[in-house]
């Protein structure tokens, strides 16, 4: 299958379907991804001209280096079929394809199967918001080749769990999120900060993500973009040491800044080069 080359995925802005005079506001808007949701952000009269708007945007070329990405309905709608099939019939073809509810690995492999068939390189994105589909979350993981990311759904999630949508509560679900993230070998993006006013909280929670292995989260609103590029892309010295760190581990066992430097040390460093979008030593491409 061919692919588009990876998004560096730090931010990824949720648009509604039925506001398309914010599609290109949202990918001016410094993040990553631009997300134009058909999903709970449109109400089910509207969906049919949410659908329609969404494709036609799609189809034109995108500007700028923003990746753009659809949320269709969930398959095992109604509307989520008539997305899909709207979809095919299009000339849009997204980077990326949202699935809500994912619950399991075979709804992942219809879509690619699917999207193959209808000569879409369009890659999957899926969100994990239910029990069911944390409990497949590792299988879900390894779906696909084309599978790119998991998205946390931090509200649905607790709903489903009847727990708060607060990081105590959810931080099980989130790590568990993550280790299979790590397993497959995809992004793993944590939910969206709800309240939009409070940017201490969000500079919080994006910390705490980070901190958990998170290497994106999604966002409701532009002005939350800059806190979450700033927070998920590495400092200057960051770098230069991650670059020192590579180099000594080329030597062998070594020391840097004081700490030894092993094969785990230089994995956290390449890590730190990719988020930051610099070449890694050995792989002769740019992460960008």
């Amino acid at each position: 299958m061919n692919t588009r080359k990876p998004t560096r995925g730090r931010s990824w802005l949720f648009t509604p379907g039925t506001r398309p005079d914010r599609f290109d506001n949202a990918a001016a808007s410094g993040a990553d991804v631009s997300i134009i949701d058909l999903e709970d952000a449109v109400a089910p009269r509207d969906k049919p001209e949410a659908r329609r708007t969404a494709l036609a945007h799609l189809a034109q070329p995108a500007t700028g280096s923003c990746e753009r990405a659809l949320r269709i309905n969930a398959l095992v709608t109604r509307f989520g079929v008539a997305d899909l099939q709207a979809l095919f019939e299009s000339e849009a073809s997204p980077d990326y394809l949202v699935l809500p509810k994912s619950e399991s690995a075979a709804h992942l492999q219809i879509l690619d199967r699917l999207l193959g068939e209808a000569n879409k390189i369009t890659r999957l994105i899926a969100l994990i918001e239910s029990a069911k589909g944390l409990a497949a979350v590792e299988k879900i993981a390894a779906s696909t080749p084309r599978l790119a990311a998991l998205l946390f759904g931090a509200a649905d999630m607790s709903a489903d769990l009847g727990a708060a949508t607060a990081w105590a509560p959810l931080a099980y679900t989130r790590s568990r999120l993550v280790a299979a993230c790590a397993l497959a070998g995809v992004l793993a993006i944590d939910s969206p900060f709800f309240d939009v006013k409070n940017q201490e909280g969000l500079t919080q929670e994006t910390s705490q993500a980070i901190a958990l292995g998170f290497a994106g989260k999604a966002a409701i609103h532009p002005k939350q973009i800059a806190t979450i590029n700033e927070a998920l892309t590495p400092h200057p010295d960051e770098v230069a040491r991650a670059r020192a760190i590579l180099a000594e581990n080329d030597k062998g066992v070594g020391v840097v800044q004081g700490e030894m430097v092993d094969e785990a040390v230089a994995r956290k460093a390449r890590r730190v080069l990719a988020a930051a979008g610099e070449p890694i030593p050995g792989s002769g491409v740019s992460q960008t």
